[in-house]
């Protein structure tokens, strides 16, 4: 079974031929984030398996029979009046696996529609949606694999798109659950259709690595989240930093360095959850790339920090994440689950 395992691995992380770096990609939407508890940890998390239903979207291998009958809902207050919401359901069957059905979009809001003189001539809204079936399947004790199928469908008023993606992981998880160590293989897959005249765009293809690990007398668990392993390289060519580079005379062995270690940073998320009781949790992240790209130096305040709470109210499973992206703005994210049979006597 390893040698299996070691050889899917293999073949996911040849998948990095087709890779593409951030921004130059259509369907971006779908690296937003799908649940508050994702939110408060980075905006990264893939190696946590329990009866969280929202982790499936982002690592489909985490499905499993704990999240049987599980309706979970998100909403995101993005910056300015864009809004995203993310809804699924999820089904475990005997024998078969756990499949489920999910539902992500983003509103980027209303529109006012001119003519070539700027008189009003009415308005128009744009939005994204993805349509996604998810599967998972445990191979034996620790060893579990899942796929997402995902039919995308973006509307910008005359400009329309139709695309669909597979995502393809595998977790292993330690027979006492102390220890999670997950891949996964997001967004393979192309442009059904292309917005107008234009030409084909990529699809935002990643690899991601993660590792969990909760101490067993100690309520912590800590995570370690490696993204856009595709590509070494994440760093743009900022103006300003060159201007002082030149200006101070660095050296160059000194920049090297710099630059190594700050590409590294880009990579990794790390993340934290107090587990504070079976019923309360108290999270906390940190993206270095996030604010490495969107500080400002003057003040740079909590960018690139999060934190948030998950608790059980009933039957109901809550949770809140705040996300600092700059210092004008910060986004608020609030999700929500219960499962359906807990209503019915």
């Amino acid at each position: 079974m390893i040698r299996k395992i070691g050889l899917f691995i293999g073949a996911l992380s040849s998948l990095s031929a087709f890779s593409q770096s951030g921004g130059d990609n259509t369907y971006e939407f779908l690296n937003t984030t799908s649940s508050a508890r994702v939110a408060a940890l980075g905006g990264q998390q893939i190696a946590v398996k329990d009866n969280d239903p929202f982790l499936a979207f982002d690592n489909p291998s985490l499905l499993n029979k704990e999240m049987d009958n599980k309706l979970a809902l998100t909403y995101l207050n993005y910056i300015s009046d864009i809004g995203s919401g993310f809804a699924s359901y999820t089904k475990y069957f005997k024998d078969v696996g756990t499949f489920s059905g999910a539902v992500k979009f983003i509103d980027y809001g209303e529109f006012t529609e001119t003519d070539n003189a700027g008189n009003e001539i009415g308005d128009f809204s744009a939005g994204e949606y993805a349509f996604v079936i998810g599967y998972a399947k445990q191979l034996d004790t620790n060893f579990s694999f899942g796929a997402n199928v995902k039919a995308i469908y973006s509307d910008f008023y005359d400009y329309n798109s139709l695309g669909a993606a597979v995502d393809l992981s595998v977790t292993y998880v330690s027979l006492d659950r102390s220890f999670t160590m997950a891949m996964v293989v997001k967004n393979v897959g192309q442009q059904i259709t292309k917005y107008g005249d234009g030409e084909n765009e990529n699809l935002p293809f990643e690899i991601q690595y993660g590792l969990t690990k909760r101490f067993k007398n100690v309520p912590i668990r800590l995570g370690l989240m490696l993204h856009n392993l595709q590509q070494w390289d994440l760093s743009y060519e900022n103006p300003n930093e060159a201007q002082q580079s030149s200006i101070l005379g660095a050296p160059q062995e000194e920049e090297k360095d710099n630059e190594f270690l700050d590409n590294l940073g880009r990579h990794i998320v790390i993340n934290t959850e107090f587990l504070v009781s079976k019923n309360f949790n108290i999270r906390f992240g940190y993206n270095y790339q996030q604010r490495a790209e969107l500080k400002i130096d003057e003040k740079i305040g909590t960018v690139g920090f999060s934190w948030g709470l998950g608790f059980r109210v009933n039957k109901f499973h809550l949770s809140y994440g705040r996300s600092a992206f700059h210092q004008a703005a910060a986004t608020n994210t609030f999700s929500i689950s219960t499962r359906l049979s807990d209503f019915i006597n």
